[in-house]
Parts: C-alpha cells; structure tokens; sequence
C-alpha cells in the first residue's frame, strides 16, 4: 500500500518470491501516477522495478543475450545466468543478514 492519495498501484509481479525460470528475483509495481498538464492533471501507467545492485546487472547479461542475434554458446550462458541468479539470491541473504547484526547491535 501506498500512503500517497495520488498514487495506485496497479499490479504487483514479485519475481522474489516467485522467480522466473531463468532465476530473475525482482519486484515490479505498475503505479498509475499523476502528471500535471498545462491544463490538466492526467494518470499515466509507469512501472518500477526493485531488485538488488548484483541482480540489476545479472539482468544487463541477460538482456544483452536475450536481444543479441547469433550468440556463441548461447545454451551455456543461459545455463550460467541461472547458476549466477542462485548464488546472487544466497548472497543477497546472506548480506541482508550481516545488515540486520549491524542494524540490531546499534540498539
């Protein structure tokens, strides 16, 4: 929920919860947000996209095979994107855990 009167959100697709098979983990929102017109205040659809620094750029890699033509070893590079998602999410739990020490011995 959003606690700005302005914005909706529309759709959620949590890809952390529920990966895709290739192993993306992400959480989008479609949000209807409002632009200011000249004359007008409109709703328009944008969507956002969270994920962490190490899964932005395993999506940078995957990005450029899905759209690249005639890629050498395509098959092994999907195979290794997959295996490269795992360890990004075990990682990723691994430093939200240091964080929480961190954030629990301050107190």
């Amino acid at each position: 929920m959003t606690k700005q009167d302005d914005i909706v959100i529309v759709r959620e697709k949590d890809y952390i919860r529920n990966p895709k098979p290739n192993g993306y983990r992400s959480l989008h929102f479609i949000l209807s947000v409002p632009i200011f017109l000249s004359n007008e205040k409109k709703y328009m659809n944008a969507e956002v996209q969270f994920r962490t620094i190490a899964m932005d750029f395993w999506a940078s890699l995957e990005h450029k095979l899905k759209y690249k033509k005639d890629v050498d070893s395509a098959d092994e590079i999907v195979g290794m994107l997959k295996d490269c998602a795992d360890s990004i999410e075990a990682l990723d739990y691994q430093m939200q855990e240091i964080r929480n020490k961190i954030d629990r011995s301050r107190h």
